[in-house]
Parts: C-alpha cells; sequence; structure tokens
C-alpha cells in the first residue's frame, strides 16, 4: 500500500502523513470490504441456479423453461440495477458515498432475506429486483469516497484495488458457497450466508468509513485538470449541470458504450458459468460452484496488473489496454464457441473461462473507474461512475433472457458465438476512443505551450 499511497511533496510533517497513510488505508479496506460482500448477495443466485432449476422441474416445469424463467428473473434485476446507476447513483454527490454504500449493504442484507424466506417465483423476483435495485448505488460510493481520499495521479492503481473487490467478493462467495453445498446445505441456507456477510459489513461501514479526508484534519487532495468541470466558474449543483457535460463528451459517451458491451459479456459469465459447468462439462453442482470462481479470480490478477500499468504507461494507456484486453476476449470466445462437449475431460472450458476473465475485467475495471474519476472529477465522480455502470448494465439485461434463449434455442456454443462478436465491436470502440484521448492530449499540449 505504500507504493499506493505516495506521499504529498508540500513539506506536510512526517507524523502527518502517516497518519494520512493509516487513514487511506482504512479507508480502503473497509470500501474494498463493504462492496465485497455485496457480491455474497449476488453471487448466490448463480451459484443455487442449478439447485432452483431442480426445485422447479419437480414442480413440473421444464429444463428450459426453467432456466429461461430463472434468465429473465435475472435481466429484471440487471435492469432495476442499470436504472438505479442512472438515476440514484448520483445522490452520493450530494449526501456522499457513506450512505450511498450503507443503503447497498443494509439493502442487499433485507432483501436477500425475503428471497430465502419464500417459495414463489413473483416473491423471488420482487425479492432480487429490489436487491439488485440497492446494490446500483454501491460501487458509485466508493468512486465518491476515493475521490475524496486520494489524488488522480493515483486513480489508476485504487480503482484496480477496489475493483478486485468485486472479482475477490464474487470468487470468495462462490467458493465458500461450494463448500457449504458439500457439507449438505441448500439454497435457502446460501442467501441467509450471504445476507450475513453483507449485514456484517453495513455495521462496519457505519461505524468506521469517513466520507473524507477533511473530516480528520488532512488537506483535499489534487483532481484531474482534465475533467470536464475543470474550467467551471462554479461547482455544478443540480443533476443537470452534472449530467450534461459528460454527454457532450464524445470521448466519454464512448466510454459509456463500452461499457455496455462489456459488461454484457461480463454478466453473462457472471449469471451462466456455473450451469454451463453442469450441464456442458458434467461437473457436480458443488464442483461447478466450486470453479466458477476461476472467472472473478483471474479478473483480479488482471485489474492489479492492468491499474499498474496504466499508472505507468501514459495517458492514453488505459485505452491501449482496452484494445488488446478485448481483442484477446474476442479469441477466447471463439474458443469456447469451438469447444467440443467434455474436451479434456472438462479442464479446457475451465481454462478459457479464466483466460476470458484475465483479457476481460482488467480493462472492464477502467470504465467506472479510473475514467468515471478522470471525467468527473470530484464534482461528478458518482454521477459518472453511475452514467457508465447504468449504460453497461443495459446490455447486462441480454446476460439474462437473451442468452439463456441463444443457450437454449442454439446450444452454449450459440452463446459464445454472440459474445465473440460483441466482443469484436468493443475492440473496434476501444480504438476510437484511443484517437479520441490522443486527439485530447494534443490540443492540451498546444494550449499550454
Amino acid at each position: 500500500m505504500a507504493t499506493v499511497i505516495a506521499p504529498p511533496a508540500d513539506g506536510t510533517p512526517a507524523p502527518r502523513i502517516r497518519a494520512l497513510r493509516i487513514a487511506q488505508c482504512r479507508t480502503v479496506l473497509l470500501l474494498f470490504l463493504g462492496y465485497a460482500s455485496c457480491y455474497f448477495c449476488r453471487s448466490d443466485l448463480s451459484v443455487a441456479t442449478p439447485l432452483l432449476v431442480d426445485e422447479l422441474g419437480r414442480r413440473g416445469i421444464s429444463h428450459g423453461d426453467a432456466i429461461v424463467a430463472i434468465g429473465t428473473m435475472a435481466s429484471l434485476g440487471v435492469f432495476a440495477y442499470a436504472m438505479g446507476k442512472w438515476f440514484l447513483t448520483s445522490l452520493g454527490d450530494y449526501w456522499g458515498g457513506k450512505r450511498n454504500l450503507l443503503i447497498a449493504t443494509g439493502g442487499a442484507t433485507i432483501f436477500t432475506l425475503l428471497f430465502a424466506s419464500s417459495s414463489l417465483l413473483p416473491v423471488f423476483t420482487l425479492a432480487w429486483i429490489g436487491n439488485r435495485l440497492s446494490q446500483s448505488i454501491g460501487w458509485s460510493a466508493l468512486v465518491k469516497v476515493s475521490s475524496k481520499w486520494f489524488s488522480y495521479s493515483r486513480y489508476g492503481t485504487i480503482a484496480a484495488i477496489l475493483t478486485c473487490s468485486y472479482l475477490i467478493g464474487d470468487a470468495a462467495a462462490r467458493q465458500s458457497m461450494s463448500w457449504l453445498l458439500e457439507l449438505g446445505v441448500g439454497w435457502r441456507g446460501l442467501f441467509v450466508f450471504g445476507a450475513a456477510v453483507a449485514g456484517f459489513m453495513f455495521l462496519c461501514n457505519l461505524m468506521l468509513l469517513r466520507e473524507s479526508r477533511t473530516e480528520e484534519g488532512h488537506p483535499e487532495p489534487e483532481v484531474n485538470p482534465r475533467n470536464v468541470f475543470s474550467a467551471a466558474a462554479t461547482a455544478p449543483r443540480s443533476f443537470r449541470e452534472r449530467v450534461l457535460p459528460l454527454l457532450r463528451s464524445r470521448a466519454f459517451v464512448t466510454v459509456c458504450l463500452l461499457g455496455f458491451a462489456t459488461t454484457m459479456v461480463r454478466e453473462t459469465f457472471n449469471t451462466w458459468t456455473p450451469q454451463y459447468l453442469h450441464d456442458f462439462g458434467n461437473f457436480s453442482v458443488s464442483r461447478a460452484a466450486g470453479l466458477s470462481a476461476v472467472f472473478p479470480a483471474a479478473g483480479a490478477i488482471s485489474v492489479l496488473l492492468a491499474g499498474w500499468l496504466s499508472d505507468r504507461l501514459g495517458a492514453n494507456a488505459r485505452a491501449l489496454l482496452l484494445i488488446v484486453g478485448l481483442a484477446a476476449t474476442t479469441l477466447a470466445m471463439y474458443v469456447l464457441n469451438a469447444v467440443p462437449q467434455g474436451a479434456a475431460g472438462g479442464v479446457l472450458p475451465v481454462v478459457m473461462i479464466g483466460v476470458a476473465g484475465f483479457c476481460l475485467l482488467g480493462p472492464y475495471s477502467f470504465l467506472p473507474g479510473a475514467f468515471a474519476l478522470d471525467f468527473g472529477g470530484k464534482e461528478a465522480a458518482a454521477a459518472a461512475s453511475g452514467m457508465v455502470d447504468g449504460t453497461g448494465y443495459l446490455g447486462g439485461v441480454a446476460a439474462g433472457t437473451l442468452m439463456a434463449w441463444l443457450s437454449v434455442r442454439f446450444g452454449w456454443g450459440g452463446m459464445f458465438l454472440a459474445l465473440a462478436v460483441v466482443s469484436t465491436l468493443a475492440a473496434l470502440g476501444a480504438c476510437f476512443l484511443y484517437v479520441l484521448n490522443a486527439r485530447a492530449a494534443t490540443r492540451t499540449q498546444l494550449s499550454t505551450a
């Protein structure tokens, strides 16, 4: 953490620097664990899907219809999540990021317990929508609080560390729930376990998290001088004043569209990997749940590497890494499309899922994290993050119903072929973003020459 939290070069006394470092480490840890806990209330549905399909089958619903029903529920949840990203996350710019995180963890706890207490599909759907809607403002809380604790020169690394929160949280949730399944715990137990984890982190953040470093007597951090509000005479006061400058930026709109494509791919893996490994790889339910953790685990390594590189390779490194990562993701999708059932004893699909996670999730993490901080600054960091993520999760809606239909109609290979096309288009969009950023950098250099 010492390399992430650099000391200020302003003659600040060493004890104050040390106190700032400790407070920053505490803040990152609380944000990290708080958001990671939300994924215990999100991965539970994916892990429990084979069990829910079996339960619906005992009620006379066919295997294909059960998958489509659960996919529809997942899509409705993602749509609610997207709407919350667009219209609720900016509340953090008014009342602070801490409140957003408390709503996310508290809402996840309550609605997950509601899901576990029912046996009716409509109640399942209502609880899942409420869960995803409350969690929709969680990530913007991390972005908002980070903008008040860290200078812009560390955005890439801090965003990478915090991005690992949901990747490690997702992997930890899947692995721990796999162990619970091996012990004979049913799907309701998985949901109660997830709610307990989120509830505990709600209490920790309620008592220990501070909104800004100024609350502890430290100076304000530096913001990116190229953010879209840098030339404004006064800070934006309304939602309109925050959103319109962002929408006028072609580069920011491109980032939003890239979020649409990459989130579709990511959410498809998050939703269907256990079911795919169970159906296609012939793994047991518990084994499939454990192996599905390879996607976020490989992604966590990629995120840290990409964040470290982006802060050291220049201003346009993030767009370049997006191009490389998305091109490699496309190749991984084509391989998964061509893999025959039972190939290499089921090992090859698992390996390629890990490759996809490594190639996709590192560059993906820039979109709602470092890019949102770059464009929004501390005035509209939550709004920028919400707009990127909100657009992204509109694409994620397709990961439920559409991908379920493709897998039933054309097989799992058809689903991966569709993801290959999406990844190709996203790689081309990343090329356009690279050009836009290069032109902006050139204009900045000429204006300061």
